[in-house]
């Protein structure tokens, strides 16, 4: 009995640890990049996409494998839309197109997936104007539907109490997804307008006509909340199941002073009362495909102390797919409690080590990573995120895998030696192929999928070029080295290998 006691302790600590390097393999690696601060508005195209181009590269060379790209700021659009004007962040004024025309969405799809990241199509869905925008195209929705939107401090606001409204959204989501191929739809945390003191939301007439029973202010906004979020995720997943829904809520819940069974130890805004977005209804019943809480706080703030806050999270929304919005510029200025010499990056990444449920991280903003503010793009090019990660898995969605690549060879051309294979035969999109992992281990390496610091490309092509900085052996022989390729679907399923020996 003894020794089987130790027996299955032993099998319990090599699962542990194989699941430990599977999840060490296997993050959601983001960054935001947003238009509202205006860094792209009046920018030429050919700026525009050298900008762009540059973000990318440096981001691919960090690690990042998704970015989340800002294509409807305030019901208009970064992309040729017959529903909706052009965005003022793109071309200084709404409604007027880009010239040299061009459409940032379709190409920011096509860079992103030829550096084997995703791309995510983020949204605001309610708010339908900025405080900044003092003009709006005769296409804009609230010229167009003026009924539709109520102003509030400066803004204005899609009325989510009118079904119309979330009818109009979804519109606009499945315009998106049938014409462009991105990998997700990303709403962010403008439901209802973040409150000022002493201004209410003018709904009092709405309230009386259209309470559906509820006799709660609050539970009713909620309620027509909660009804867009489920209307839009089936929407999604009805027109292709494979994109998935997420958003970035506002990092409380609920404080404990409000909700003294399950909220923080916080003193801050909170989702739920203030915002009327109960985002754990959402992830408990299926609704979100992953959440971003936004922690942009440092270890130690009084009201909304990160440490508490990612374990709150963890503990509470482990239900989907659960990532950290991280505020890059406020981590690298606020001082380590514990050692006030550096930063609080270690501290946090830490942190995220600890968390089981945390399946990766969303930078904001891309910018101040690729201007390596506080030194935080060496960090995690050169540390953190060294290797390669393929995102984590969604058995919600799909957990079956494709067939593996076929006929992989070495080949020398012009010089070069290239590994080719083929696609795997696939039926449907659960079954089709869409990207390759492709690994490399020395001679007598016993090949370790598992291990990411082997992964030399994720790509969406069928070869991939030999790095050329190996040598021949001490006897003059050539090196031998393995490739293993494996082949992904949309949801990162992974094939069994496919090897091959090699002579450098």
């Amino acid at each position: 009995m003894k020794y089987l006691r130790s027996w299955l302790m032993l099998v319990a600590l090599i699962i542990s640890l194989s699941v430990t390097a599977e999840d060490a393999k296997r993050q959601f690696r983001g960054a935001w990049i947003q238009c509202v601060n205006g860094q792209f508005e009046g920018m030429s195209t050919q700026k525009m996409q050298q900008t762009l181009t540059y973000q990318l590269d440096e981001l691919q060379k960090d690690g990042v494998n998704a970015i989340i790209f800002q294509v409807r700021p305030e019901c208009d659009a970064l992309y040729e839309s017959k529903l909706e004007p052009w965005s003022r962040f793109l071309t200084g004024r709404q409604g007027t197109a880009p010239s040299p025309y061009w459409d940032p969405l379709k190409w920011m799809v096509a860079e992103c997936h030829k550096r084997g990241m995703e791309l995510h199509a983020w949204i605001n869905p309610f708010r339908a104007k900025t405080k900044g925008t003092k003009e709006l195209s005769p296409q804009h929705v609230a010229i167009r539907q003026p009924g539709n939107v109520f102003p509030y401090d400066g803004l204005m606001i899609l009325n989510p109490a009118k079904q119309e409204n979330r009818d109009y959204i979804c519109s606009v989501v499945e315009d998106i997804l049938e014409r462009y191929d991105v990998d997700g739809i990303h709403i962010d945390d403008y439901f209802y307008p973040y409150p000022v003191k002493g201004l209410p939301i003018p709904d009092d007439a709405d309230f009386r006509a259209n309470n559906n029973g509820i006799k709660d202010r609050g539970d009713w906004r909620r309620d027509n909340v909660n009804l867009f979020v489920k209307q839009l995720y089936e929407t999604i997943h009805k027109v292709k199941p494979w994109v998935k829904l997420g958003v970035s809520p506002f990092g409380i819940y609920r404080n404990a002073k409000s909700a003294p069974g399950i909220g923080s130890k916080t003193n801050g805004l909170q989702n739920y009362d203030d915002l009327y977005a109960d985002v754990l209804m959402w992830v408990n019943n299926g609704w979100l495909d992953y959440c971003v809480p936004q922690l942009y706080w440092e270890i130690g703030h009084k009201s909304a102390d990160y440490a508490t806050l990612i374990k709150w999270w963890n503990k509470y929304a482990g239900a989907r797919p659960l990532y950290i919005g991280e505020d890059v510029e406020r981590t690298v200025k606020a001082a380590d409690i514990k050692n006030p010499t550096i930063n609080q990056m270690p501290a946090k990444y830490n942190l995220h080590k600890a968390m089981q449920n945390v399946k990766g991280t969303v930078l904001w903003y891309a910018k101040a990573v690729v201007d390596n503010v506080g030194n935080y793009q060496n960090v995690l090019r050169n540390n953190y995120w060294k290797y390669p990660a393929l995102q984590p898995l969604m058995p919600h969605i799909d957990a079956k895998a494709p067939n593996k690549v076929k006929k992989l060879k070495a080949m020398t051309i012009d010089g070069d030696q290239i590994l080719f294979w083929m696609q795997p035969k696939g039926k449907g999109w659960k079954d089709e192929a869409v990207k390759y992992v492709v690994y490399r281990f020395e001679n007598g390496e016993q090949p370790d999928l598992s291990d990411a610091s082997k992964i030399v490309a994720v790509t969406t092509e069928t070869f991939c070029k030999i790095p050329t900085h190996s040598s021949s052996t001490a006897t003059g022989k050539r090196k031998k080295v393995t490739y293993v390729v494996t082949a992904l679907d949309r949801m990162s399923n992974e094939s069994k290998p496919k090897k091959v020996k090699v002579a450098l």
